[in-house]
């Protein structure tokens, strides 16, 4: 049972939990303030159970500040909003009409080194956030893992001084997304929780574990389940939940095809439990959805998982659970402090992504599709957990066709739809 009191942010989801509402949630972010204030002020009005969210650049997240300062003087456009080049002022007078309607907000960044970021976030008394030394570091950049898992020791420290001023930070681990397809789910959940651990251990007392929809409802509805059995035995009195993200793989081309996915995750989310949902929109296939998009796909999301009622039973046992623990289990005994157990799990081979091309990944492991349209291990390196027996190498070819299951499959329910 929690005994923290909550900021803004992990409050609202709280009370939607509460109510038996799933949050759904964008990804939008804009460089253009009054852009970025209108998004947030549709978002708030929409016909659904809403957080907001500013998702930065990627100058800022790399630290490339005086280049996204140079874009906004030179009216380049900028695919986030660069919290750090616009200063306080601008931040807080985008948040204020969010923040006036009760809609609280969180930034999401990407950045491996996210100090400065940081920073902009205690500046302007934001109180939600999200990340990971590992899952911020691995599949997006070049940063050497013991650099961010420095990084992210002193920015959890830093966040966790919001409390000095009365509000309780929250942050979300990314660590059950990570390439965010073909990698199994327990080691998915054993990242997501690790990282949670990481957090609470330099400071953190609100966070959330998260995980990517991937190839199977009922593989996925375990997966949620392990988490959440998980969460009770490693986080217990902490302040915590569940976020799922809709397929973050190649997603349908046809708009059928791409509602009825996104109808699949927000079905995910209310069977499985999670709290919040961050949505896609049929455009991710083509382009950057617009404000509109964003909206019609929440309140589209928001329609399926209040007309679900609860999973019929507990799920089966297919041995996520176990997976997972064995992999936690294997990270915790190489040292007290997790940064640095992450740090010689990797080295090790104990956790290891599969084709995850960073330096400090062993490169080693390899997942694949099963008979039954489930992820498992053909080769899982040197990580405690066992290959499935039928396991093939895939091919090129092969790799490419299993990245497009989901598109093929869900795409063939909207045929004669045409595509975005």
């Amino acid at each position: 049972m929690s005994t923290v009191t909550p900021g803004p942010f992990a409050a609202a989801v709280a009370a939607a939990h509460r109510r038996g509402e799933v949050v759904v949630q964008p990804r939008m972010g804009f460089g253009d303030p009054a852009v970025m204030r209108y998004g947030l002020a549709t978002v708030a009005r929409s016909r659904a159970c809403t957080v907001g969210t500013i998702t930065l650049d990627s100058y800022t997240r790399v630290g490339a500040h005086e280049a996204a300062r140079r874009a906004l003087v030179d009216g380049a456009p900028l695919n986030g909003f660069p919290i750090v080049a616009h200063g306080t002022g601008i931040t807080r007078e985008v948040l204020a009409e969010a923040r006036a309607g009760g809609m609280p907000v969180q930034v999401r960044h990407g950045s491996a080194r996210p100090e400065d970021i940081f920073a902009a976030l205690l500046a302007n008394g934001v109180d939600a956030t999200e990340g990971g030394p590992v899952s911020y570091c691995l599949p997006y950049s070049r940063v050497p893992l013991r650099e961010a898992v420095d990084s992210w020791k002193r920015c959890c420290a830093a966040y966790a001084g919001l409390r000095e001023a009365g509000v309780e930070p929250h942050l979300e681990s990314f660590g059950g997304c990570l390439l965010g397809q073909l990698c199994p789910p327990g080691l998915l959940v054993a990242v997501t929780l690790l990282e949670g651990m990481f957090f609470a251990q330099h400071g953190l007392r609100s966070v959330s574990l998260s995980y990517a929809q991937q190839v199977d409802h009922d593989q996925d509805v375990e997966a949620l389940a392990a988490l959440h059995r998980l969460i009770g035995e490693w986080l217990p009195g902490l302040d915590t939940h569940i976020v799922l993200y809709t397929y973050m793989g190649v997603y349908p081309r046809t708009r059928a095809g791409a509602l009825e996915l996104l109808g699949a995750s927000a079905r995910l989310a209310k069977h499985g439990g999670a709290c919040r949902l961050l949505v896609k929109t049929p455009a991710e296939a083509h382009r950057i959805p617009t404000i509109a998009e964003n909206v019609t796909a929440l309140e589209y999301a928001s329609r399926v998982a209040a007309a679900e009622g609860p999973a019929d039973g507990p799920p089966g046992d297919t041995g996520v659970y176990a997976e997972a623990r064995a992999l936690i289990e294997a990270v915790l005994e190489l040292d007290d402090d997790i940064g640095t157990a992450l740090c010689r799990a990797f080295a090790k081979g104990y956790l290891d992504v599969p084709y995850c091309l960073h330096a400090d990944n062993r490169g080693e492991s390899r997942g694949f599709i099963d008979e039954r349209g489930r992820l498992a291990w053909s080769a899982p390196g040197r990580m405690p957990v066992r290959a499935a027996r039928g396991g093939v190498e895939l091919t090129s070819s092969g790799l490419l066709l299993a990245l497009s299951h989901v598109q093929r499959g869900f795409d063939r329910m909207g045929a004669g739809d045409r595509p975005e």
